[in-house]
């Protein structure tokens, strides 16, 4: 490792070393917001995703493909490296495939909504040791506006070249690859919506049934490996939802015996245990105990904008 990657690497378990102390925020996302950001307006809300809208005009293979990459595009373990480390993953530069206007990491963003693509913090491969962030890109804008995105058949070498070298991850599945190439692509201008959505518990666990929902059928083609990454996001999905339900003890302990319970499944299918879609079939049972649970709990979690805002007032460390 040559000197300037120590040097990085170095400030890199400094910061999360800083995030794990006690003045830590509430939530994970606070971290990646700079001082002063309305944390309402960034984490109670996010952009329309732009993706079709209605019946879809794609094969049941494509629409497999986009839900693939739409979990993936959401799991920090895609991304691996410093970035996984951290909990980033491609959905926090861009919410729902959009500009994160308020995304702010210490050593890699300017400005809020900018970031560092070749800071040596993440790459080993693309760090130039020069501190030069872009604006994030929306990637729902007009594909003539948005000269960061190649043409189609560039796609998966340009998405494969960020995973492998501007975040130093692991090589991507093919499906996975695949998958993020799908739902980059189907994210279009024509099908944005300019209204933001709010951000909700239930939403969340819905993205978690998504991923597993294809998950299943992944596991069922023969794909283990896709398979892993899809239940690993949805865990992802669970955690972020537990960190806002923070003590609120029915539903904290139904979302974690549900992360246990995936996590566990996730072994069986490393094994090759044949038992797995049977515990696949209850744990999809189970989150409709979940969300109702959820519902009810949710104006008394940081899903609520009020609450939400108080936790950001609150002394680092307090609730």
């Amino acid at each position: 490792m040559d000197r300037r990657r120590r040097t990085a690497a170095l400030a890199f378990v400094l910061a999360l070393a800083s995030l794990a102390a006690s003045d830590a925020p509430p939530l994970a996302e606070m971290r990646w917001l700079a001082e002063g950001t309305d944390v309402v307006a960034a984490l109670g809300w996010q952009p329309a995703e732009c993706l079709f809208a209605g019946p879809a005009p794609v094969t049941r293979q494509q629409a497999m493909d986009i839900e693939i990459g739409r979990a993936a595009f959401r799991s920090p373990l895609v991304l691996g490296g410093q970035a996984a480390r951290a909990g980033i993953s491609c959905e926090s530069c861009h919410r729902n495939g959009r500009a994160n206007l308020s995304f702010h990491f210490p050593g890699v963003s300017g400005a809020p909504g900018t970031a560092d693509v070749t800071s040596s913090l993440f790459s080993s491969h693309r760090g130039n040791g020069v501190v030069d962030p872009k604006p994030i890109p929306d990637l729902g804008a007009p594909r003539d506006q948005l000269k960061v995105i190649p043409s189609p058949e560039k796609l998966p070498a340009f998405l494969r070249g960020l995973i492998v070298e501007e975040f130093d991850g692991p090589e991507p599945a093919p499906a996975v690859l695949a998958g993020l190439t799908a739902y980059v692509g189907a994210i279009r201008s024509d099908f944005c919506d300019d209204r933001p959505v709010p951000v909700s518990g239930p939403g969340y666990l819905l993205d978690a049934i998504r991923a597993v929902d294809v998950g299943v059928v992944v596991l069922e083609g023969g794909d283990r490996d896709t398979a892993l990454v899809l239940f690993a996001a949805a865990r992802t999905r669970l955690g972020r939802i537990d960190e806002r339900y923070a003590g609120l003890a029915k539903s904290q302990a139904l979302l974690r015996k549900s992360s246990v319970d995936l996590a566990e499944i996730e072994a069986l299918v490393r094994a090759g245990d044949p038992i797995v879609r049977g515990r696949l079939n209850a744990w999809l049972a189970g989150t409709s105990d979940l969300v109702k649970v959820l519902i009810r709990e949710e104006s008394r979690s940081l899903f609520n904008p009020k609450r939400l805002a108080a936790s950001a007032r609150l002394p680092r460390g307090g609730r």
